[in-house]
């Protein structure tokens, strides 16, 4: 059997998964491919550190197990990429920046296969990847980059290649799910919820990239390139987050048997996509609403098949290190006789501003408390064509209303002229922004 030789590059949380699993599992992974699978190196900055924290041989690491410079350890990646004996490169040293885009280019010339959980990497900068990829015949694996141990991106390349992906709905960050889930069963507000998320290690000390929808959306751009062969970047997804997420959206949720998720979703409907990241009020008969904690879900709606669900672990070291094991054993099987390529998709999709999408909405005001208040908003959304289905009670507070109008569906472009009606009639009424929450169904 001829030895099939693995080097990774960053050896920290989910690199030190790796090596850790493909230490203990060399006999089975090796089993499950037509070769000998091999952890040859490491190159680690902290590797004292790597070595003792996940009990990997020190002789694996470039220069023996002792910590490394910058410049040593750009010495040992170059003699990586020129070893001939080195067949595929795990990239987990994070970041998107011109470094980690250009190795990532410099493994796939080498000749070389990579697989990378790095999400914020591929989103932003992967078409020169992908492209680096299919010019040199060499497969790209980032299963871990989605929903860590859940298998998405090989359904959608292998188990969907006989239908068509219509629609794509899912919680893709277990952080923000978290924090949601702590609002709405323990009564928390959102900054209690957050702590709570940063103490449990769900949430980093910094959350941005969760909290604002960052993290899901890195994701979801590698979903719709994947499922509908379109090519969009961070500036054109419409994407908000859940930082301002208040209790009473979550009473006016469960008023409307509903739970506030962030949402990633995408749709493909006569030949545009439509897609966004943002706090969506999913209703209860929706699964998406029952998925609790810092789990990750993916609904499909497909042509042929119909409804297909994935569940499961979308973060930690393990769970993304055993996805990226698993692209490491598909290469060492598979690679040679069917390179991974992306597919030329049939249809010519456009991208298209999700504000034209029909959703239902939910609209929150918050206004001044003086009669005829719920008369005026409710007249400015039916001018512009708008079918309301339900207002909720006045909340009242010293002088100050809290309602809630839930729409038939509309554009958001109806919705944003009608609140521009109702600053025009009344300049000084509204308290602040109205709040505009979709309702997925």
């Amino acid at each position: 059997m001829k030895d099939f030789n693995v080097a990774i590059l960053g050896c920290g949380t989910v690199g030190g998964g790796v090596a850790k699993i493909m230490l203990e599992m060399s006999e089975q992974l090796s089993g499950s491919s037509t070769r000998r699978i091999h952890l040859s190196k490491i190159v680690e900055l902290s590797a004292s550190e790597a070595v003792e924290r996940f009990e990997i041989p020190a002789h694996i690491f470039c220069g023996g197990g002792k910590d490394l410079s910058k410049e040593e350890a750009n010495r040992y990646i170059e003699e990586i990429l020129q070893d001939k004996n080195i067949d595929l490169v795990v990239e987990t040293i994070g970041g998107s920046n011109d470094f980690v885009e250009n190795l990532a280019i410099s493994v796939c010339h080498a000749g070389k296969h990579l697989v990378t959980a790095n999400k914020a990497l591929l989103a932003e900068r992967g078409v020169s990847i992908f492209e680096a990829a299919k010019i040199n015949k060499v497969s790209l694996g980032y299963e871990a980059a989605v929903c860590g141990a859940i298998p998405v991106i090989k359904t959608i390349k292998e188990s969907f290649t006989g239908d068509q992906i219509e629609s794509i709905s899912g919680i893709l960050n277990g952080t923000s799910n978290y924090i949601l889930t702590m609002m709405q069963h323990e009564g928390m507000d959102f900054h209690e919820a957050l702590k709570l998320a940063q103490e449990n290690g769900y949430a980093e000390a910094d959350p941005t990239l969760d909290i604002d929808g960052g993290d899901a959306a890195h994701k979801l751009i590698l979903l719709i390139r994947l499922a509908f062969g379109v090519n969009i970047t961070m500036e054109e997804l419409a994407r908000m987050g859940i930082q301002n997420i208040k209790k009473e959206d979550i009473e006016f949720a469960s008023e409307i048997n509903a739970k506030i998720k962030l949402i990633c979703f995408a749709q493909k409907l006569d030949g545009k996509i439509y897609a966004t990241v943002c706090p969506m009020m999913v209703k209860n008969s929706n699964f998406l609403a029952e998925v609790s904690g810092a789990t990750n879900a993916v609904r499909f709606l497909n042509k042929y098949s119909g409804r297909h669900i994935l569940i499961g672990a979308g973060a930690g070291s393990l769970e993304t290190a055993s996805s990226i094991v698993a692209d490491i054993v598909f290469a060492a099987r598979y690679a040679d006789r069917a390179l991974h390529e992306e597919k030329e998709k049939v249809a010519k999709l456009q991208f298209t501003d999700a504000r034209h999408f029909k959703f239902p909405y939910i609209i929150t005001f918050e206004t001044e408390d003086i009669p005829g208040i719920t008369g005026l908003t409710t007249t400015c959304i039916g001018k512009q064509k708008i079918n309301i289905d339900t207002v909720s009670h006045n909340r009242h507070e010293k002088d100050r209303a809290i309602f809630s109008i839930v729409t038939m569906p509309c554009t958001l472009r109806q919705v944003e002229d009608a609140i521009l009606e109702v600053k025009e009639k009344n300049p000084s009424v509204l308290l602040s922004e109205p709040k505009v929450i979709p309702i997925l169904y």
